[in-house]
């Protein structure tokens, strides 16, 4: 299991330093210039020219990515003398649209994005799961149709949509809700759970109706196997029967779309912070695209990247927990 183990962090180092090239090459080789978009279109050559010297754009390529790196993991210092920026560990760049380093506005914006997250995707997961199993076990009754269409129905429709009906629906209509201002959790519960039921429900919708989908298929697969037949005929009981054989094989894909959803998610929700104007890591990406901020851009691209790259390594070894094989193969 260590030898499993130790196999996977180093094939994630390695991932994470192919996106780390490949999204630096990317943003550094636009044709849009940091140095004019951190001074403004009201700027003197002289003044851009400084700017990039500060930036270290007047390097080249293999050496700004180089300082880069270094600075992930041991801080950067921009420009020189009473000028200097002192950019700490661990540095993602530094934003001169903001006038803070990019690792400081994740980390503000980062709790924001787990509440959203992580309240959505409990949500999801319970509806979810629950009624592909209901659906399998009642399959062809009229709660399995209409639990299907109400999923087809959830996937398809977009999030800005289910968003705006529900602002229109609990805000406006009902004023049932008052419209989401992010409160923290130790400051007001209640108003922290008021503020995020709107988005929570507007994610969980979408990937609720997945999850339903691929458990019923998943569950009807396993329902049909010849060792559930065999636990039936040897007479255990039917909760342990589809507990125990029916519902665990059943679960292991979902496992893999949950860890890479909800990594995915951890990275920021964009469109639904952005509607809901909650100022988490999907909104601070969105308003760094709108103003053209690389540093920050480059940042959170690599942020995202990593709760991916982390959620797949958690699956991997869950799934050595739940089936030995895999660390035989891996």
């Amino acid at each position: 299991m260590i030898l499993y183990v130790l196999r996977r962090l180093a094939a994630t180092a390695v991932i994470l330093m192919v996106i780390c090239v490949a999204t630096f090459a990317i943003f550094y080789l636009m044709p849009a210039d940091p140095a004019q978009g951190a001074c403004g279109k009201a700027c003197s050559p002289e003044r851009i020219a400084q700017i990039r010297t500060t930036l270290g754009l007047n390097h080249s390529l293999p050496v700004q990515f180089r300082d880069y790196l270094f600075g992930i993991f041991t801080g950067q210092t921009y420009g020189t003398g009473a000028q200097a920026v002192q950019c700490p560990f661990p540095c993602l760049g530094f934003s001169f649209q903001t006038n803070q380093p990019v690792w400081q506005l994740l980390t503000d914006r980062l709790p924001i994005s787990i509440s959203i997250a992580v309240g959505a995707a409990v949500l999801w997961l319970a509806v979810g799961v629950t009624a592909g199993v209901v659906s399998a076990l009642r399959r062809g009754s009229l709660w399995d149709r209409t639990a299907m269409v109400a999923a087809l129905g959830g996937v398809s429709l977009p999030i800005y949509f289910t968003a705006l009906v529900l602002q229109y629906l609990l805000v406006v209509k009902l004023g049932v809700l008052p419209y989401p201002q992010f409160v923290s959790v130790s400051a007001d519960p209640v108003g922290w759970a008021q503020s995020l039921i709107m988005p929570w429900i507007t994610l969980a919708m979408l990937y609720a109706g997945v999850y339903a989908r691929i458990t019923r298929g998943e569950m009807l697969d396993s329902l049909g196997q010849n060792y559930v037949r065999t636990a039936r005929a040897k007479g255990l009981p039917e909760s342990t029967v589809l507990r125990r054989h029916a519902l665990r094989p059943a679960l292991m894909p979902i496992v893999t779309i949950f860890g890479m959803d909800l990594g995915a998610l951890l990275g920021g929700a964009l469109i639904t912070e952005s509607v809901f104007s909650l100022p988490g890591v999907g909104k601070l990406a969105a308003d760094a695209i709108n103003s053209a901020d690389q540093p920050v851009i480059l940042g959170v691209t690599l942020f995202a990247a990593s709760f991916v790259v982390l959620a797949n390594v958690v699956v991997d070894l869950v799934y050595a927990v739940l089936d030995p094989r895999v660390r035989a193969v891996g």
